[in-house]
């Protein structure tokens, strides 16, 4: 957790200055750790397949497996984050929030 001071310019021209403290409390925790657990375990599969010389495509559905996994895990923590974290920076004004959450999906889209 920490603590945060800056300001917000309301639409109207209206500066807000405050600080707070900002966690993460995400109501999906324990469902993106045990998914992210079940992508570590087939990602170690896939390297198990490639030291035992397993073929490549049965190498390759694995990898896709693994890349299916992560993607699902990021839009739990997407939609967490839509409906938590999100929903609290627009009542507060927090437009850095949404800056923050584009550059991130740009990031994980490329």
């Amino acid at each position: 957790m920490s603590e945060l001071e800056h300001s917000h310019t309301a639409p109207d021209g209206t500066v807000y200055s405050h600080s707070h403290t900002h966690q993460h409390d995400h109501t999906q925790t324990k469902s993106v750790l045990n998914r992210l657990s079940r992508a570590i375990g087939h990602l170690e599969s896939v390297k198990k397949m490639v030291e035992d010389g397993r073929d490549c495509p049965d190498v390759l559905v694995q990898l896709a497996a693994v890349r299916s996994a992560l993607n699902n895990t990021a839009k739990v923590i997407l939609k967490d984050h839509i409906e938590h974290c999100l929903v609290d920076a627009i009542e507060t004004g927090d437009l850095q929030q949404i800056e923050n959450l584009n550059k991130a999906i740009g990031q994980f889209m490329t």
